[in-house]
């Protein structure tokens, strides 16, 4: 098997993840949350493998004919954001005004924000909260906080992707690497879980994407704050 025929197999890898995000869509549709949500984390670990693939087997160079990169973005934003808001509005966690604001808000600045040139730092990490729609709302169908908390942190998350945060990218961000890789992997074990039993309120999964999720949010502004440089090189 040469290069370049692995190369296409990473981009139809990729491509799969508009599969995913059909049914999840579907299932949205018919409002079954919990199927909807699984659907979501298959296609969070597709796009968690690929990259590393893309970059293996250099698919820049090797099937030029297939740009990545916009094929990436086009199934992140199904996945991560438009679908996600759906589930955010439909569920009933936002009433009457509320859910109209989050829809808007969330789709309108994750539009302007995947389309932003400036999103990746200098090592490899995101400017700004890098639009994952799809691990908040998951959090906030297991937890289901007061709504006025819902907005506030929507509000507050898209206000953040336009500021200079550092958020990291467990897989390309060097460093803390060793932690945040099984941390990410935590996070989509303890999210298929969750939607799996339906977020039973019970579950241990709860807190385990509660922690998790605190750590990948908090971890690039930790850094920024105490910065090391010899971690400032990407890998």
């Amino acid at each position: 098997m040469t290069d370049k025929f692995r190369a296409v197999l990473v981009h139809l890898l990729t491509a799969t993840g508009a599969v995913f995000a059909m049914l999840a869509m579907l299932a949205a549709v018919d409002e079954k949350w919990s199927l909807m949500f699984l659907w979501l984390v298959v296609a969070f670990a597709v796009d968690g493998i690929d990259g590393p693939l893309a970059r293996k087997y250099d698919v820049t160079r090797n099937a030029p004919q297939i740009d990545g990169v916009l094929l990436d973005l086009i199934i992140d934003y199904l996945t991560y954001v438009f679908i996600p808001a759906y589930a955010l509005f439909k569920s009933g966690l936002l009433p009457g005004w509320t859910g109209w604001i989050a829809i808007i808000v969330i789709t309108y600045a994750s539009a302007v924000y995947f389309a932003d040139t400036r999103m990746k730092t200098e090592d490899k990490s995101f400017s700004g909260f890098p639009g994952c729609w799809n691990m908040v709302v998951l959090v906030l169908f297991a937890t289901q906080p007061n709504f006025w908390i819902i907005l506030v942190m929507v509000c507050a998350l898209a206000a953040a992707m336009f500021v200079p945060l550092k958020f990291i990218h467990p897989v390309r961000t060097k460093r803390w690497r060793a932690v945040s890789l099984p941390v990410a992997l935590a996070w989509t074990i303890f999210a298929g879980w969750a939607a799996w039993v339906n977020f039973d309120p019970a579950s241990w999964a709860h807190w385990g994407l509660i922690v998790t999720s605190l750590y990948l949010i908090f971890a690039g502004i930790v850094q920024e704050m105490f910065p090391k440089d010899k971690d400032l090189v990407a890998s």
